[in-house]
């Protein structure tokens, strides 16, 4: 928890650098907003269904520097609905050739995550800076809560109760995308693909929560995974307006050409002068 305070009051303090920069730099504030589908990486490796559906949306700042292979940094402030479908129990049927076929009975969680990534994103301009192509490169900080549990094959549901001995609330991991962007004068209309690849662990693992016995059937496991990270895949479309159209301008201007000197080089002249 110390260290994430660290790198986030780290990064603030550089991000606001770069807003103290001078004007003629550009600055974009973008709303983004779709939808994508979570999964879990569980360790010992169980039977698990990607889950579908999840809702996203928030606010994205880019900042472009002048030096022009840097491309763009930024921040961007998501809610996303997140989670996992988990088989937590099987009845097995024979197949006509005798194999051995398994029908799961599934335990799907949901939960809400407020998703900050600090983003390097380098790109390239087509169509006379009419198109914009970009990559995302990030690290993400998010913050769990709310959320519910289901089962499929019977009537168990409810609100998920969070237990700081037993759930992370705190997460933090990697993410890479790409996208598109049409620049209208001021504003920038896109779409975007971006993959969360989280490392922290949603619960703690056996060796910090050994009483899973005690739980309600909010908790299905008999024995806490020793890893459980999630994994995202988002689709937005993305809205933007740009600041300062000048320096927009300026950062697009080539750079001047070197004044070639008229003066003609004799070599013999020159030679005649060593003399």
């Amino acid at each position: 928890m110390r260290k994430i305070g660290k790198i986030l009051r780290l990064t603030l303090l550089v991000l606001f650098a770069l807003v103290a920069m001078p004007s003629r730099a550009q600055h974009t504030l973008s709303v983004t907003g779709g939808t994508g589908f979570s999964m879990a990486r569980f360790y010992p490796v169980q039977e698990m269904k990607t889950l579908f559906g999840g809702k996203n949306f928030g606010l994205s700042w880019r900042y472009y520097s002048l030096p022009r292979g840097i491309g763009a940094v930024g921040l961007d402030l998501e809610f996303m609905e997140r989670g996992f479908t988990y088989g937590y129990a099987y009845s097995i049927t024979m197949g006509d050739n005798g194999e051995e076929l398994r029908e799961y009975a599934y335990y799907t969680r949901r939960l809400n995550s407020i998703m900050l990534p600090i983003v390097w994103q380098p790109h390239l301009y087509l169509d006379k800076r009419h198109i914009r192509l970009y990559l995302d490169a990030a690290l993400t900080l998010s913050y769990n809560f709310g959320g519910g549990y289901e089962y499929s094959n019977n009537d168990q549901t409810g609100p998920y109760d969070w237990r700081l001995e037993r759930d992370n609330r705190w997460n933090y991991g990697l993410a890479g995308g790409l996208g598109v962007a049409f620049l209208f004068g001021r504003y920038e209309l896109g779409l975007r693909a971006r993959y969360y690849f989280g490392y922290a662990d949603l619960m703690r693992n056996m060796n910090k929560y050994y009483n899973n016995a005690t739980d309600g059937p909010e908790n299905p496991f008999r024995m806490t995974p020793l890893r459980s990270p999630i994994d995202n895949l988002n689709f937005s479309i993305t809205l933007g307006y740009r600041f300062n159209k000048e320096g927009f301008t300026q950062w697009f201007q080539a750079p001047p050409k070197r004044d070639r000197s008229e003066k003609e080089f004799r070599f013999n002249q020159s030679t005649s002068r060593g003399r």
